[in-house]
């Protein structure tokens, strides 16, 4: 997944099997036309359960194995020593740092959360409360792309998914219109852990598809995107392109 000496990226087992795709139905690029395509977009994905048979982890695996298919770059963080917020004095923990730089690095994001008591979990909001909106004149996640989507233990609900929307555009992320919500999760995997062919996974499919789209079509506006007035007047930037001041001044 990646050559970076991090210590919490999870390896992908089998990056290279899809048993439920129907490869003749899926586009190998499916931006081709939206942008670049290279570098490869960079993806980073978020599950919400430490559980040795996590199912939000499992659908995770499985849509970095459609993005890595789909030609995009991809890394899973595993939250297992991630401290609750303000739990370390000053956020100095490596496993707080090491999630920023991911978040940093990447252009989109996968976050998937089982429903608990009819919500995301705590290590679901953990993760992303670890992520502030500026850090070091920097901000790991304004302007990236973003899809949600949820597992549940019973009948399909979006409880959690509704939530991820919320927190995203609170991080000021550009969430995707699609979304996926996998009922009876424990249905849906087979031993191994691999996605048995279904409605839920074709969906996954769609999901992924839709995200490495508008990854691509959004990549070369991110910085316009999130420049805003106020913040360049906290920073005391101003605009000072001829022609913008011209307009200005008229």
């Amino acid at each position: 997944m990646t050559g970076a000496p991090y210590a919490r990226l999870r390896t992908l087992a089998e990056p290279d099997r899809l048993p439920s795709l129907k490869p003749t139905y899926a586009h190998l690029r499916p931006a081709l036309g939206l942008g670049e395509l290279d570098p490869p977009p960079r993806i980073l994905l978020l599950y919400g359960s430490l559980r040795e048979r996590s199912y939000s982890r499992l659908v995770v695996e499985e849509a970095a194995r459609l993005l890595q298919f789909f030609g995009c770059e991809t890394r899973i963080f595993d939250p297992s020593d991630l401290p609750l917020p303000d739990q370390v004095s000053g956020d100095d923990h490596p496993a707080v740092q090491e999630l920023r730089e991911h978040s940093l690095w990447s252009e989109g994001q996968v976050w998937c959360s089982p429903e608990r008591h009819g919500q995301i979990t705590g290590i679901m909001k953990t993760q992303i409360d670890h992520l502030p909106l500026a850090y070091k004149g920097l901000r790991p996640t304004q302007g990236r792309t973003l899809a949600v989507m949820q597992v549940s233990a019973g009948s399909q609900s979006f409880n959690s998914v509704n939530t991820l929307r919320v927190l995203g555009r609170w991080m000021r992320m550009f969430t995707i219109p699609n979304q996926s919500s996998v009922a009876k999760a424990y249905e849906e995997f087979d031993e191994a852990g691999r996605m048995k062919p279904s409605s839920y996974y074709d969906r996954i499919v769609d999901v992924v598809e839709e995200l490495v789209r508008f990854t691509v079509l959004l990549r070369p506006h991110a910085e316009q995107l999130v420049d805003r007035y106020s913040e360049r007047v906290d920073r005391d930037c101003p605009v000072d392109t001829p022609v913008e001041t011209a307009a200005l001044a008229g």
